[in-house]
């Protein structure tokens, strides 16, 4: 390995995450891949390779680190907005066995995704489309489809329920990537939590490397199901919050 895919390797060790020499060139390929297309189109703010390892693809694996929350085996998992495929993607690249859904409603973005994805990585059950989340939400074929939906760097946590919890099966888990120092009011996103017959079950609070900035995962569980019509269409999650 490079020197580049040792420090991938051990920036994952240090939290006992094991990758295999086939995940870190994964790893590797995708950096050197955003920092290709982010030069013809806004991807990321960081772009250095550190960073970019411990901020983005570190971090986006929050839940899997050993004193982490976890995602069950196999699992079906959506990711809401995921940009430039975080944390989705690095999710997908640690755990095969995750059958992972990344929507975004910048058509670029998926461009850049499609390539990345499925001619350079070359990972399977992964799909990836071009979607509004609100219009996505309530649509028959993703709707209370998955075990687990993901946001990270998105929007509020009122805002987010609103748009991800409709995606979850009953019994399924919302997990908001948040940092301490922004995070939202629990108090008043439990209004949200409480219509869309959810609660929240499990905060989990970390630090990376390369950061000062205490992190927090908010897990939320869906008790059952929900009225049609959440998620309201015309941008209302955001501009009238629940």
């Amino acid at each position: 390995m490079n020197s580049e895919e040792v420090y991938i390797a051990e920036a994952f060790k240090n939290k006992e995450i094991e990758l295999t020499e086939e995940q870190v060139k994964q790893f590797y390929n995708y950096y050197s891949t955003l920092v290709e297309w982010n030069e013809k189109m806004n991807l990321t703010a960081i772009t250095d390779f550190k960073d970019v390892v411990d901020k983005h693809f570190v971090d986006s694996c929050a839940p899997l680190f050993k004193d982490g929350p976890g995602i069950k085996e196999n699992a079906t998992l959506v990711d809401v907005g995921t940009g430039a495929g975080f944390p989705g993607l690095p999710l997908k690249i640690v755990r095969p066995d995750l059958k992972v859904t990344l929507i975004d409603s910048l058509n670029k973005r998926i461009t850049f995704l499609n390539e990345l994805i499925f001619n350079i990585l070359k990972l399977t059950d992964i799909n990836v489309y071009h979607l509004r989340a609100e219009e996505a939400g309530r649509n028959v074929n993703y709707r209370e489809k998955f075990d687990y939906v993901v946001s990270r760097a998105v929007a509020n946590l009122q805002t987010l329920s609103e748009y991800d919890i409709p995606f979850l099966k009953t019994g399924g888990i919302f997990i908001s990537y948040k940092m301490i120092s922004e995070t939202d009011n629990e108090l008043t996103a439990a209004k949200a939590f409480s219509i869309l017959n959810s609660k929240l079950s499990l905060k989990f609070k970390y630090k990376i490397e390369g950061s000062n900035d205490l992190r927090i995962l908010y897990y939320i569980s869906k008790k059952g199901n929900i009225s049609n019509k959440y998620p309201r269409a015309g941008g209302k999650p955001s501009s009238k919050p629940l």
